[in-house]
C-alpha cells in the first residue's frame, strides 16, 4: 500500500477538525512577522515558517511517513536528543525548511482504514523509536500523551489497529503544521547554474500548484527530498478515469457512494492477490451480505506472507547497506526471491478468517462444483481481465471479460483447453498495486545532469545515502536531490515500507547538513567549531 493516498474526494462537510485548523491558518499571512505571531500550538517542533520567496536548505516534496521520519529526525537533531544525530550546524542555526503536500491533509492509507484492520509490522518500528527510543514521536509517548497507555499494554500486542496508527502519524504531523503547505501539488524541480560556482547547479527551483485554484508559486532551494509515495496502477484493459473502476486506495472513499445500499444485492468484483484485495473482499460479505462478490486472482490461491523472524531481518535498517553493495544481478535476484514477505499475499490470521467464511458456504449451500456456482462469495482462480466493457445486463454497470485458465490446472480429464466468461457487475475494485516513478516527471528538466540522459530508457541512479547520481561535476556538493519511497531495486524491500523510515530518516538528515554550506551562507562544519 502506499502512504500517499488521494483524499480528494473529501468534501467541505466532511472535513475533520484537523482540516479546519489547517485552512484556518494561512501561511501566506505570516511573511515579514516575527515568531510572536504564529499560532501557540500545543505540540510545536523546532522548524520554523520560512516566507517563500527565501532561498531554503531543504524542500521535501510531500509529507508523507518518509518526510515525516526527515522532520522528525530533524526535530530530534536540534532537540539533542538522539546522539546518533550529531550535527552540530543544527544546534547552532535552524534549517529553512518547507514540506510541500498535495493532500489537504495528512493521511496514510485513508482509503484502507478498514474496521479491525490491524498493522503488519510492529508499532516499534515508528518514527522515531528505532533511531531514538527517547524522542518525543514515539509510538509509546504518543500513548501516553492520550492517557491510553495503560489500556493498550492490557491489548497484549504490538499490532495497533490501522486507524490508531493513522491517528498517531497525523500527531506526529501536527508538530509540523508550521512547515508544511498542504494543498501544494509539486509539478516539476529545475535545477538553476550559478554564476560563481563554474555552471555548476547550485540551487534548484521547485514549482507547485495550488490543488483548490491552479495558482503557481516557485520556492528555490539547495537540497530537494522527493518522497510522493506511490501512484495507484490501474492496469489495462481496466479504464483508469471510469467512476465504477475503484482502485483500492479509494476503496473506502468510494464504495460508500457507488454501492450505497448495504442490503442491496449487487454484483462486485474484487481483482487482486494481496493484502488489500483480501481485506475488501472480507468486508464486503460482512457489510454487504446479500451482494454477489466475486475475487479474481491469477494464481491457484491466496499465499501467506512469511513474517517469520528470520525472515524478517530483511527489514533491519542494516540490511540496507549488504543489499546496496551486491552485484545488480545477485541483488535483483535475491530481493525477487523475498517478495513473498510483502507482495501478493496476506496475513495467515486473514486468511484463515476468509476460509472460514467460504467453509461456512458449503455447509450452507453445498459442497459440489455446481453448489459452488451459487455461493454469494466465491475466490476465482487463475483468471485474467482481459477486456472491460459497460455491461448491457447491469445499468451502469461494468461487463468483464475473463480468460478463465483454470481448467488447465484444476480439471480431472486431459488437454483441457481454456476458456472465456463473462462477469456483469455493479462495480469492480481492482487493488493492483502502485506505481513509483513520479520522480521522473518532476526530475524531467534535470535530464541533462544525469549520466546517460539522452537516452531514453535511462533512469535515475541513487547513491547509498539516497542522494541521485548527477553527473561528474554538474551539481555542487553544496546542492541535491534525494529519492525516497522508489529505491526499491537499489535498496531492498523496506525501501517503501514503515520498517525503517526512522533510521533512514536520519540518515537523510545527516547526509544533507552534515557537510555543505546553508541557505544562509553559512558553511554546517564551520558551526561545529
Amino acid at each position: 500500500m502506499a502512504p500517499h493516498a488521494d483524499l480528494d474526494l473529501l468534501s467541505q462537510s466532511e472535513q475533520t477538525p484537523i482540516q479546519e485548523h489547517q485552512k484556518a491558518f494561512s501561511f501566506e499571512d505570516l511573511e515579514d512577522l516575527g515568531d510572536h505571531h504564529l499560532p501557540g500550538f500545543e505540540n510545536r517542533s523546532h522548524l520554523q515558517y520560512t516566507p517563500v520567496e527565501e532561498l531554503h536548505d531543504l524542500l521535501c516534496v510531500g509529507f508523507g511517513p518518509a518526510s515525516l521520519a526527515i522532520a522528525v529526525a530533524l526535530h530530534d537533531a536540534i532537540d539533542g536528543t538522539d546522539a546518533s544525530l550529531d550535527v552540530p550546524g543544527l544546534n547552532d542555526r535552524l534549517p529553512k525548511v518547507a514540506f510541500l503536500e498535495r493532500q489537504h491533509q495528512f493521511a496514510w492509507h485513508a482509503g484502507m482504514l478498514l474496521p479491525g484492520a490491524r498493522m503488519q509490522i510492529t508499532f516499534m518500528k515508528d518514527m522515531a523509536t528505532m533511531r531514538n527510543p527517547k524522542s518525543d514521536f514515539t509510538f509509546m509517548n504518543y500513548l501516553f500523551k492520550h492517557d491510553r497507555l495503560a489500556e493498550f499494554m492490557n491489548l497484549n500486542t504490538f499490532l495497533p489497529s490501522r486507524v490508531e496508527y493513522e491517528d498517531y502519524m497525523r500527531w506526529c504531523a501536527s508538530w509540523f503544521d508550521e512547515v508544511v503547505h498542504y494543498g501544494e501539488e509539486v509539478v516539476k524541480v529545475t535545477p538553476e547554474k550559478s554564476a560563481s560556482s563554474n555552471g555548476a547547479i547550485t540551487t534548484f527551483n521547485v514549482l507547485s500548484r495550488e490543488v483548490d485554484t491552479g495558482k503557481l508559486r516557485s520556492r528555490r532551494t539547495k537540497h530537494v527530498v522527493i518522497a510522493t509515495g506511490g501512484r495507484p496502477n490501474i492496469p489495462k484493459p481496466f479504464p483508469s478515469n471510469h467512476p465504477r473502476v475503484v482502485h483500492s486506495s479509494q476503496f473506502q472513499h468510494v464504495s460508500c457512494k457507488v454501492l450505497d445500499k448495504p442490503q442491496h444485492p449487487y454484483n462486485i468484483a474484487v481483482v487482486g492477490n494481496g493484502q488489500s484485495a483480501a481485506e475488501i473482499f472480507d468486508f464486503l460479505h460482512s457489510n454487504y451480505p446479500n451482494a454477489r462478490t466475486r475475487l479474481l486472482i491469477k494464481q491457484g490461491a491466496l499465499r501467506p506472507s512469511d513474517d517469520s523472524p528470520f525472515v524478517n531481518e530483511i527489514f533491519n535498517p542494516g540490511r540496507v547497506d549488504s543489499t546496496y553493495s551486491r552485484a545488480p544481478a545477485l541483488r535483483s535476484t535475491s530481493i525477487k526471491e523475498d517478495k513473498g514477505t510483502n507482495y501478493g499475499v496476506v496475513r495467515i490470521n486473514l486468511l484463515e478468517h476468509i476460509y472460514e467464511t467460504l467453509y461456512t458456504q458449503r455447509v450452507r449451500y453445498g459442497n459440489t462444483s455446481e453448489a459452488e456456482e451459487q455461493w454469494p462469495h466465491r475466490i476465482l482462480p487463475y483468471r485474467l481481465v482481459t477486456d472491460v466493457q459497460q455491461s448491457p445486463a447491469i445499468k451502469d454497470g461494468i461487463r468483464l471479460t475473463v480468460q478463465d485458465q483454470s481448467p488447465l490446472y484444476l480439471s480431472d480429464l486431459p488437454n483441457t483447453q481454456e476458456r472465456q466468461e463473462i462477469l456483469d457487475v455493479d462495480a469492480v475494485f481492482v487493488a493492483t498495486g502502485y506505481h513509483r516513478d513520479l520522480h521522473e516527471t518532476l526530475l524531467k528538466n534535470a535530464r541533462h545532469l544525469m549520466p546517460g540522459g539522452d537516452l531514453e530508457d535511462a533512469k535515475w541512479q541513487v547513491q547509498r545515502d539516497y542522494k541521485v547520481h548527477f553527473a561528474d561535476k554538474k551539481v555542487s556538493k553544496d546542492a541535491g536531490v534525494w529519492l525516497q519511497g522508489c529505491c526499491e531495486t537499489s535498496h531492498g524491500l523496506s525501501d517503501t515500507l514503515l520498517s525503517i523510515l526512522a533510521t533512514r530518516g536520519g540518515q537523510i538528515v545527516k547526509s544533507i547538513f552534515e557537510k555543505g554550506e546553508g541557505a544562509d551562507g553559512s558553511r554546517y562544519e564551520e558551526l561545529r567549531n
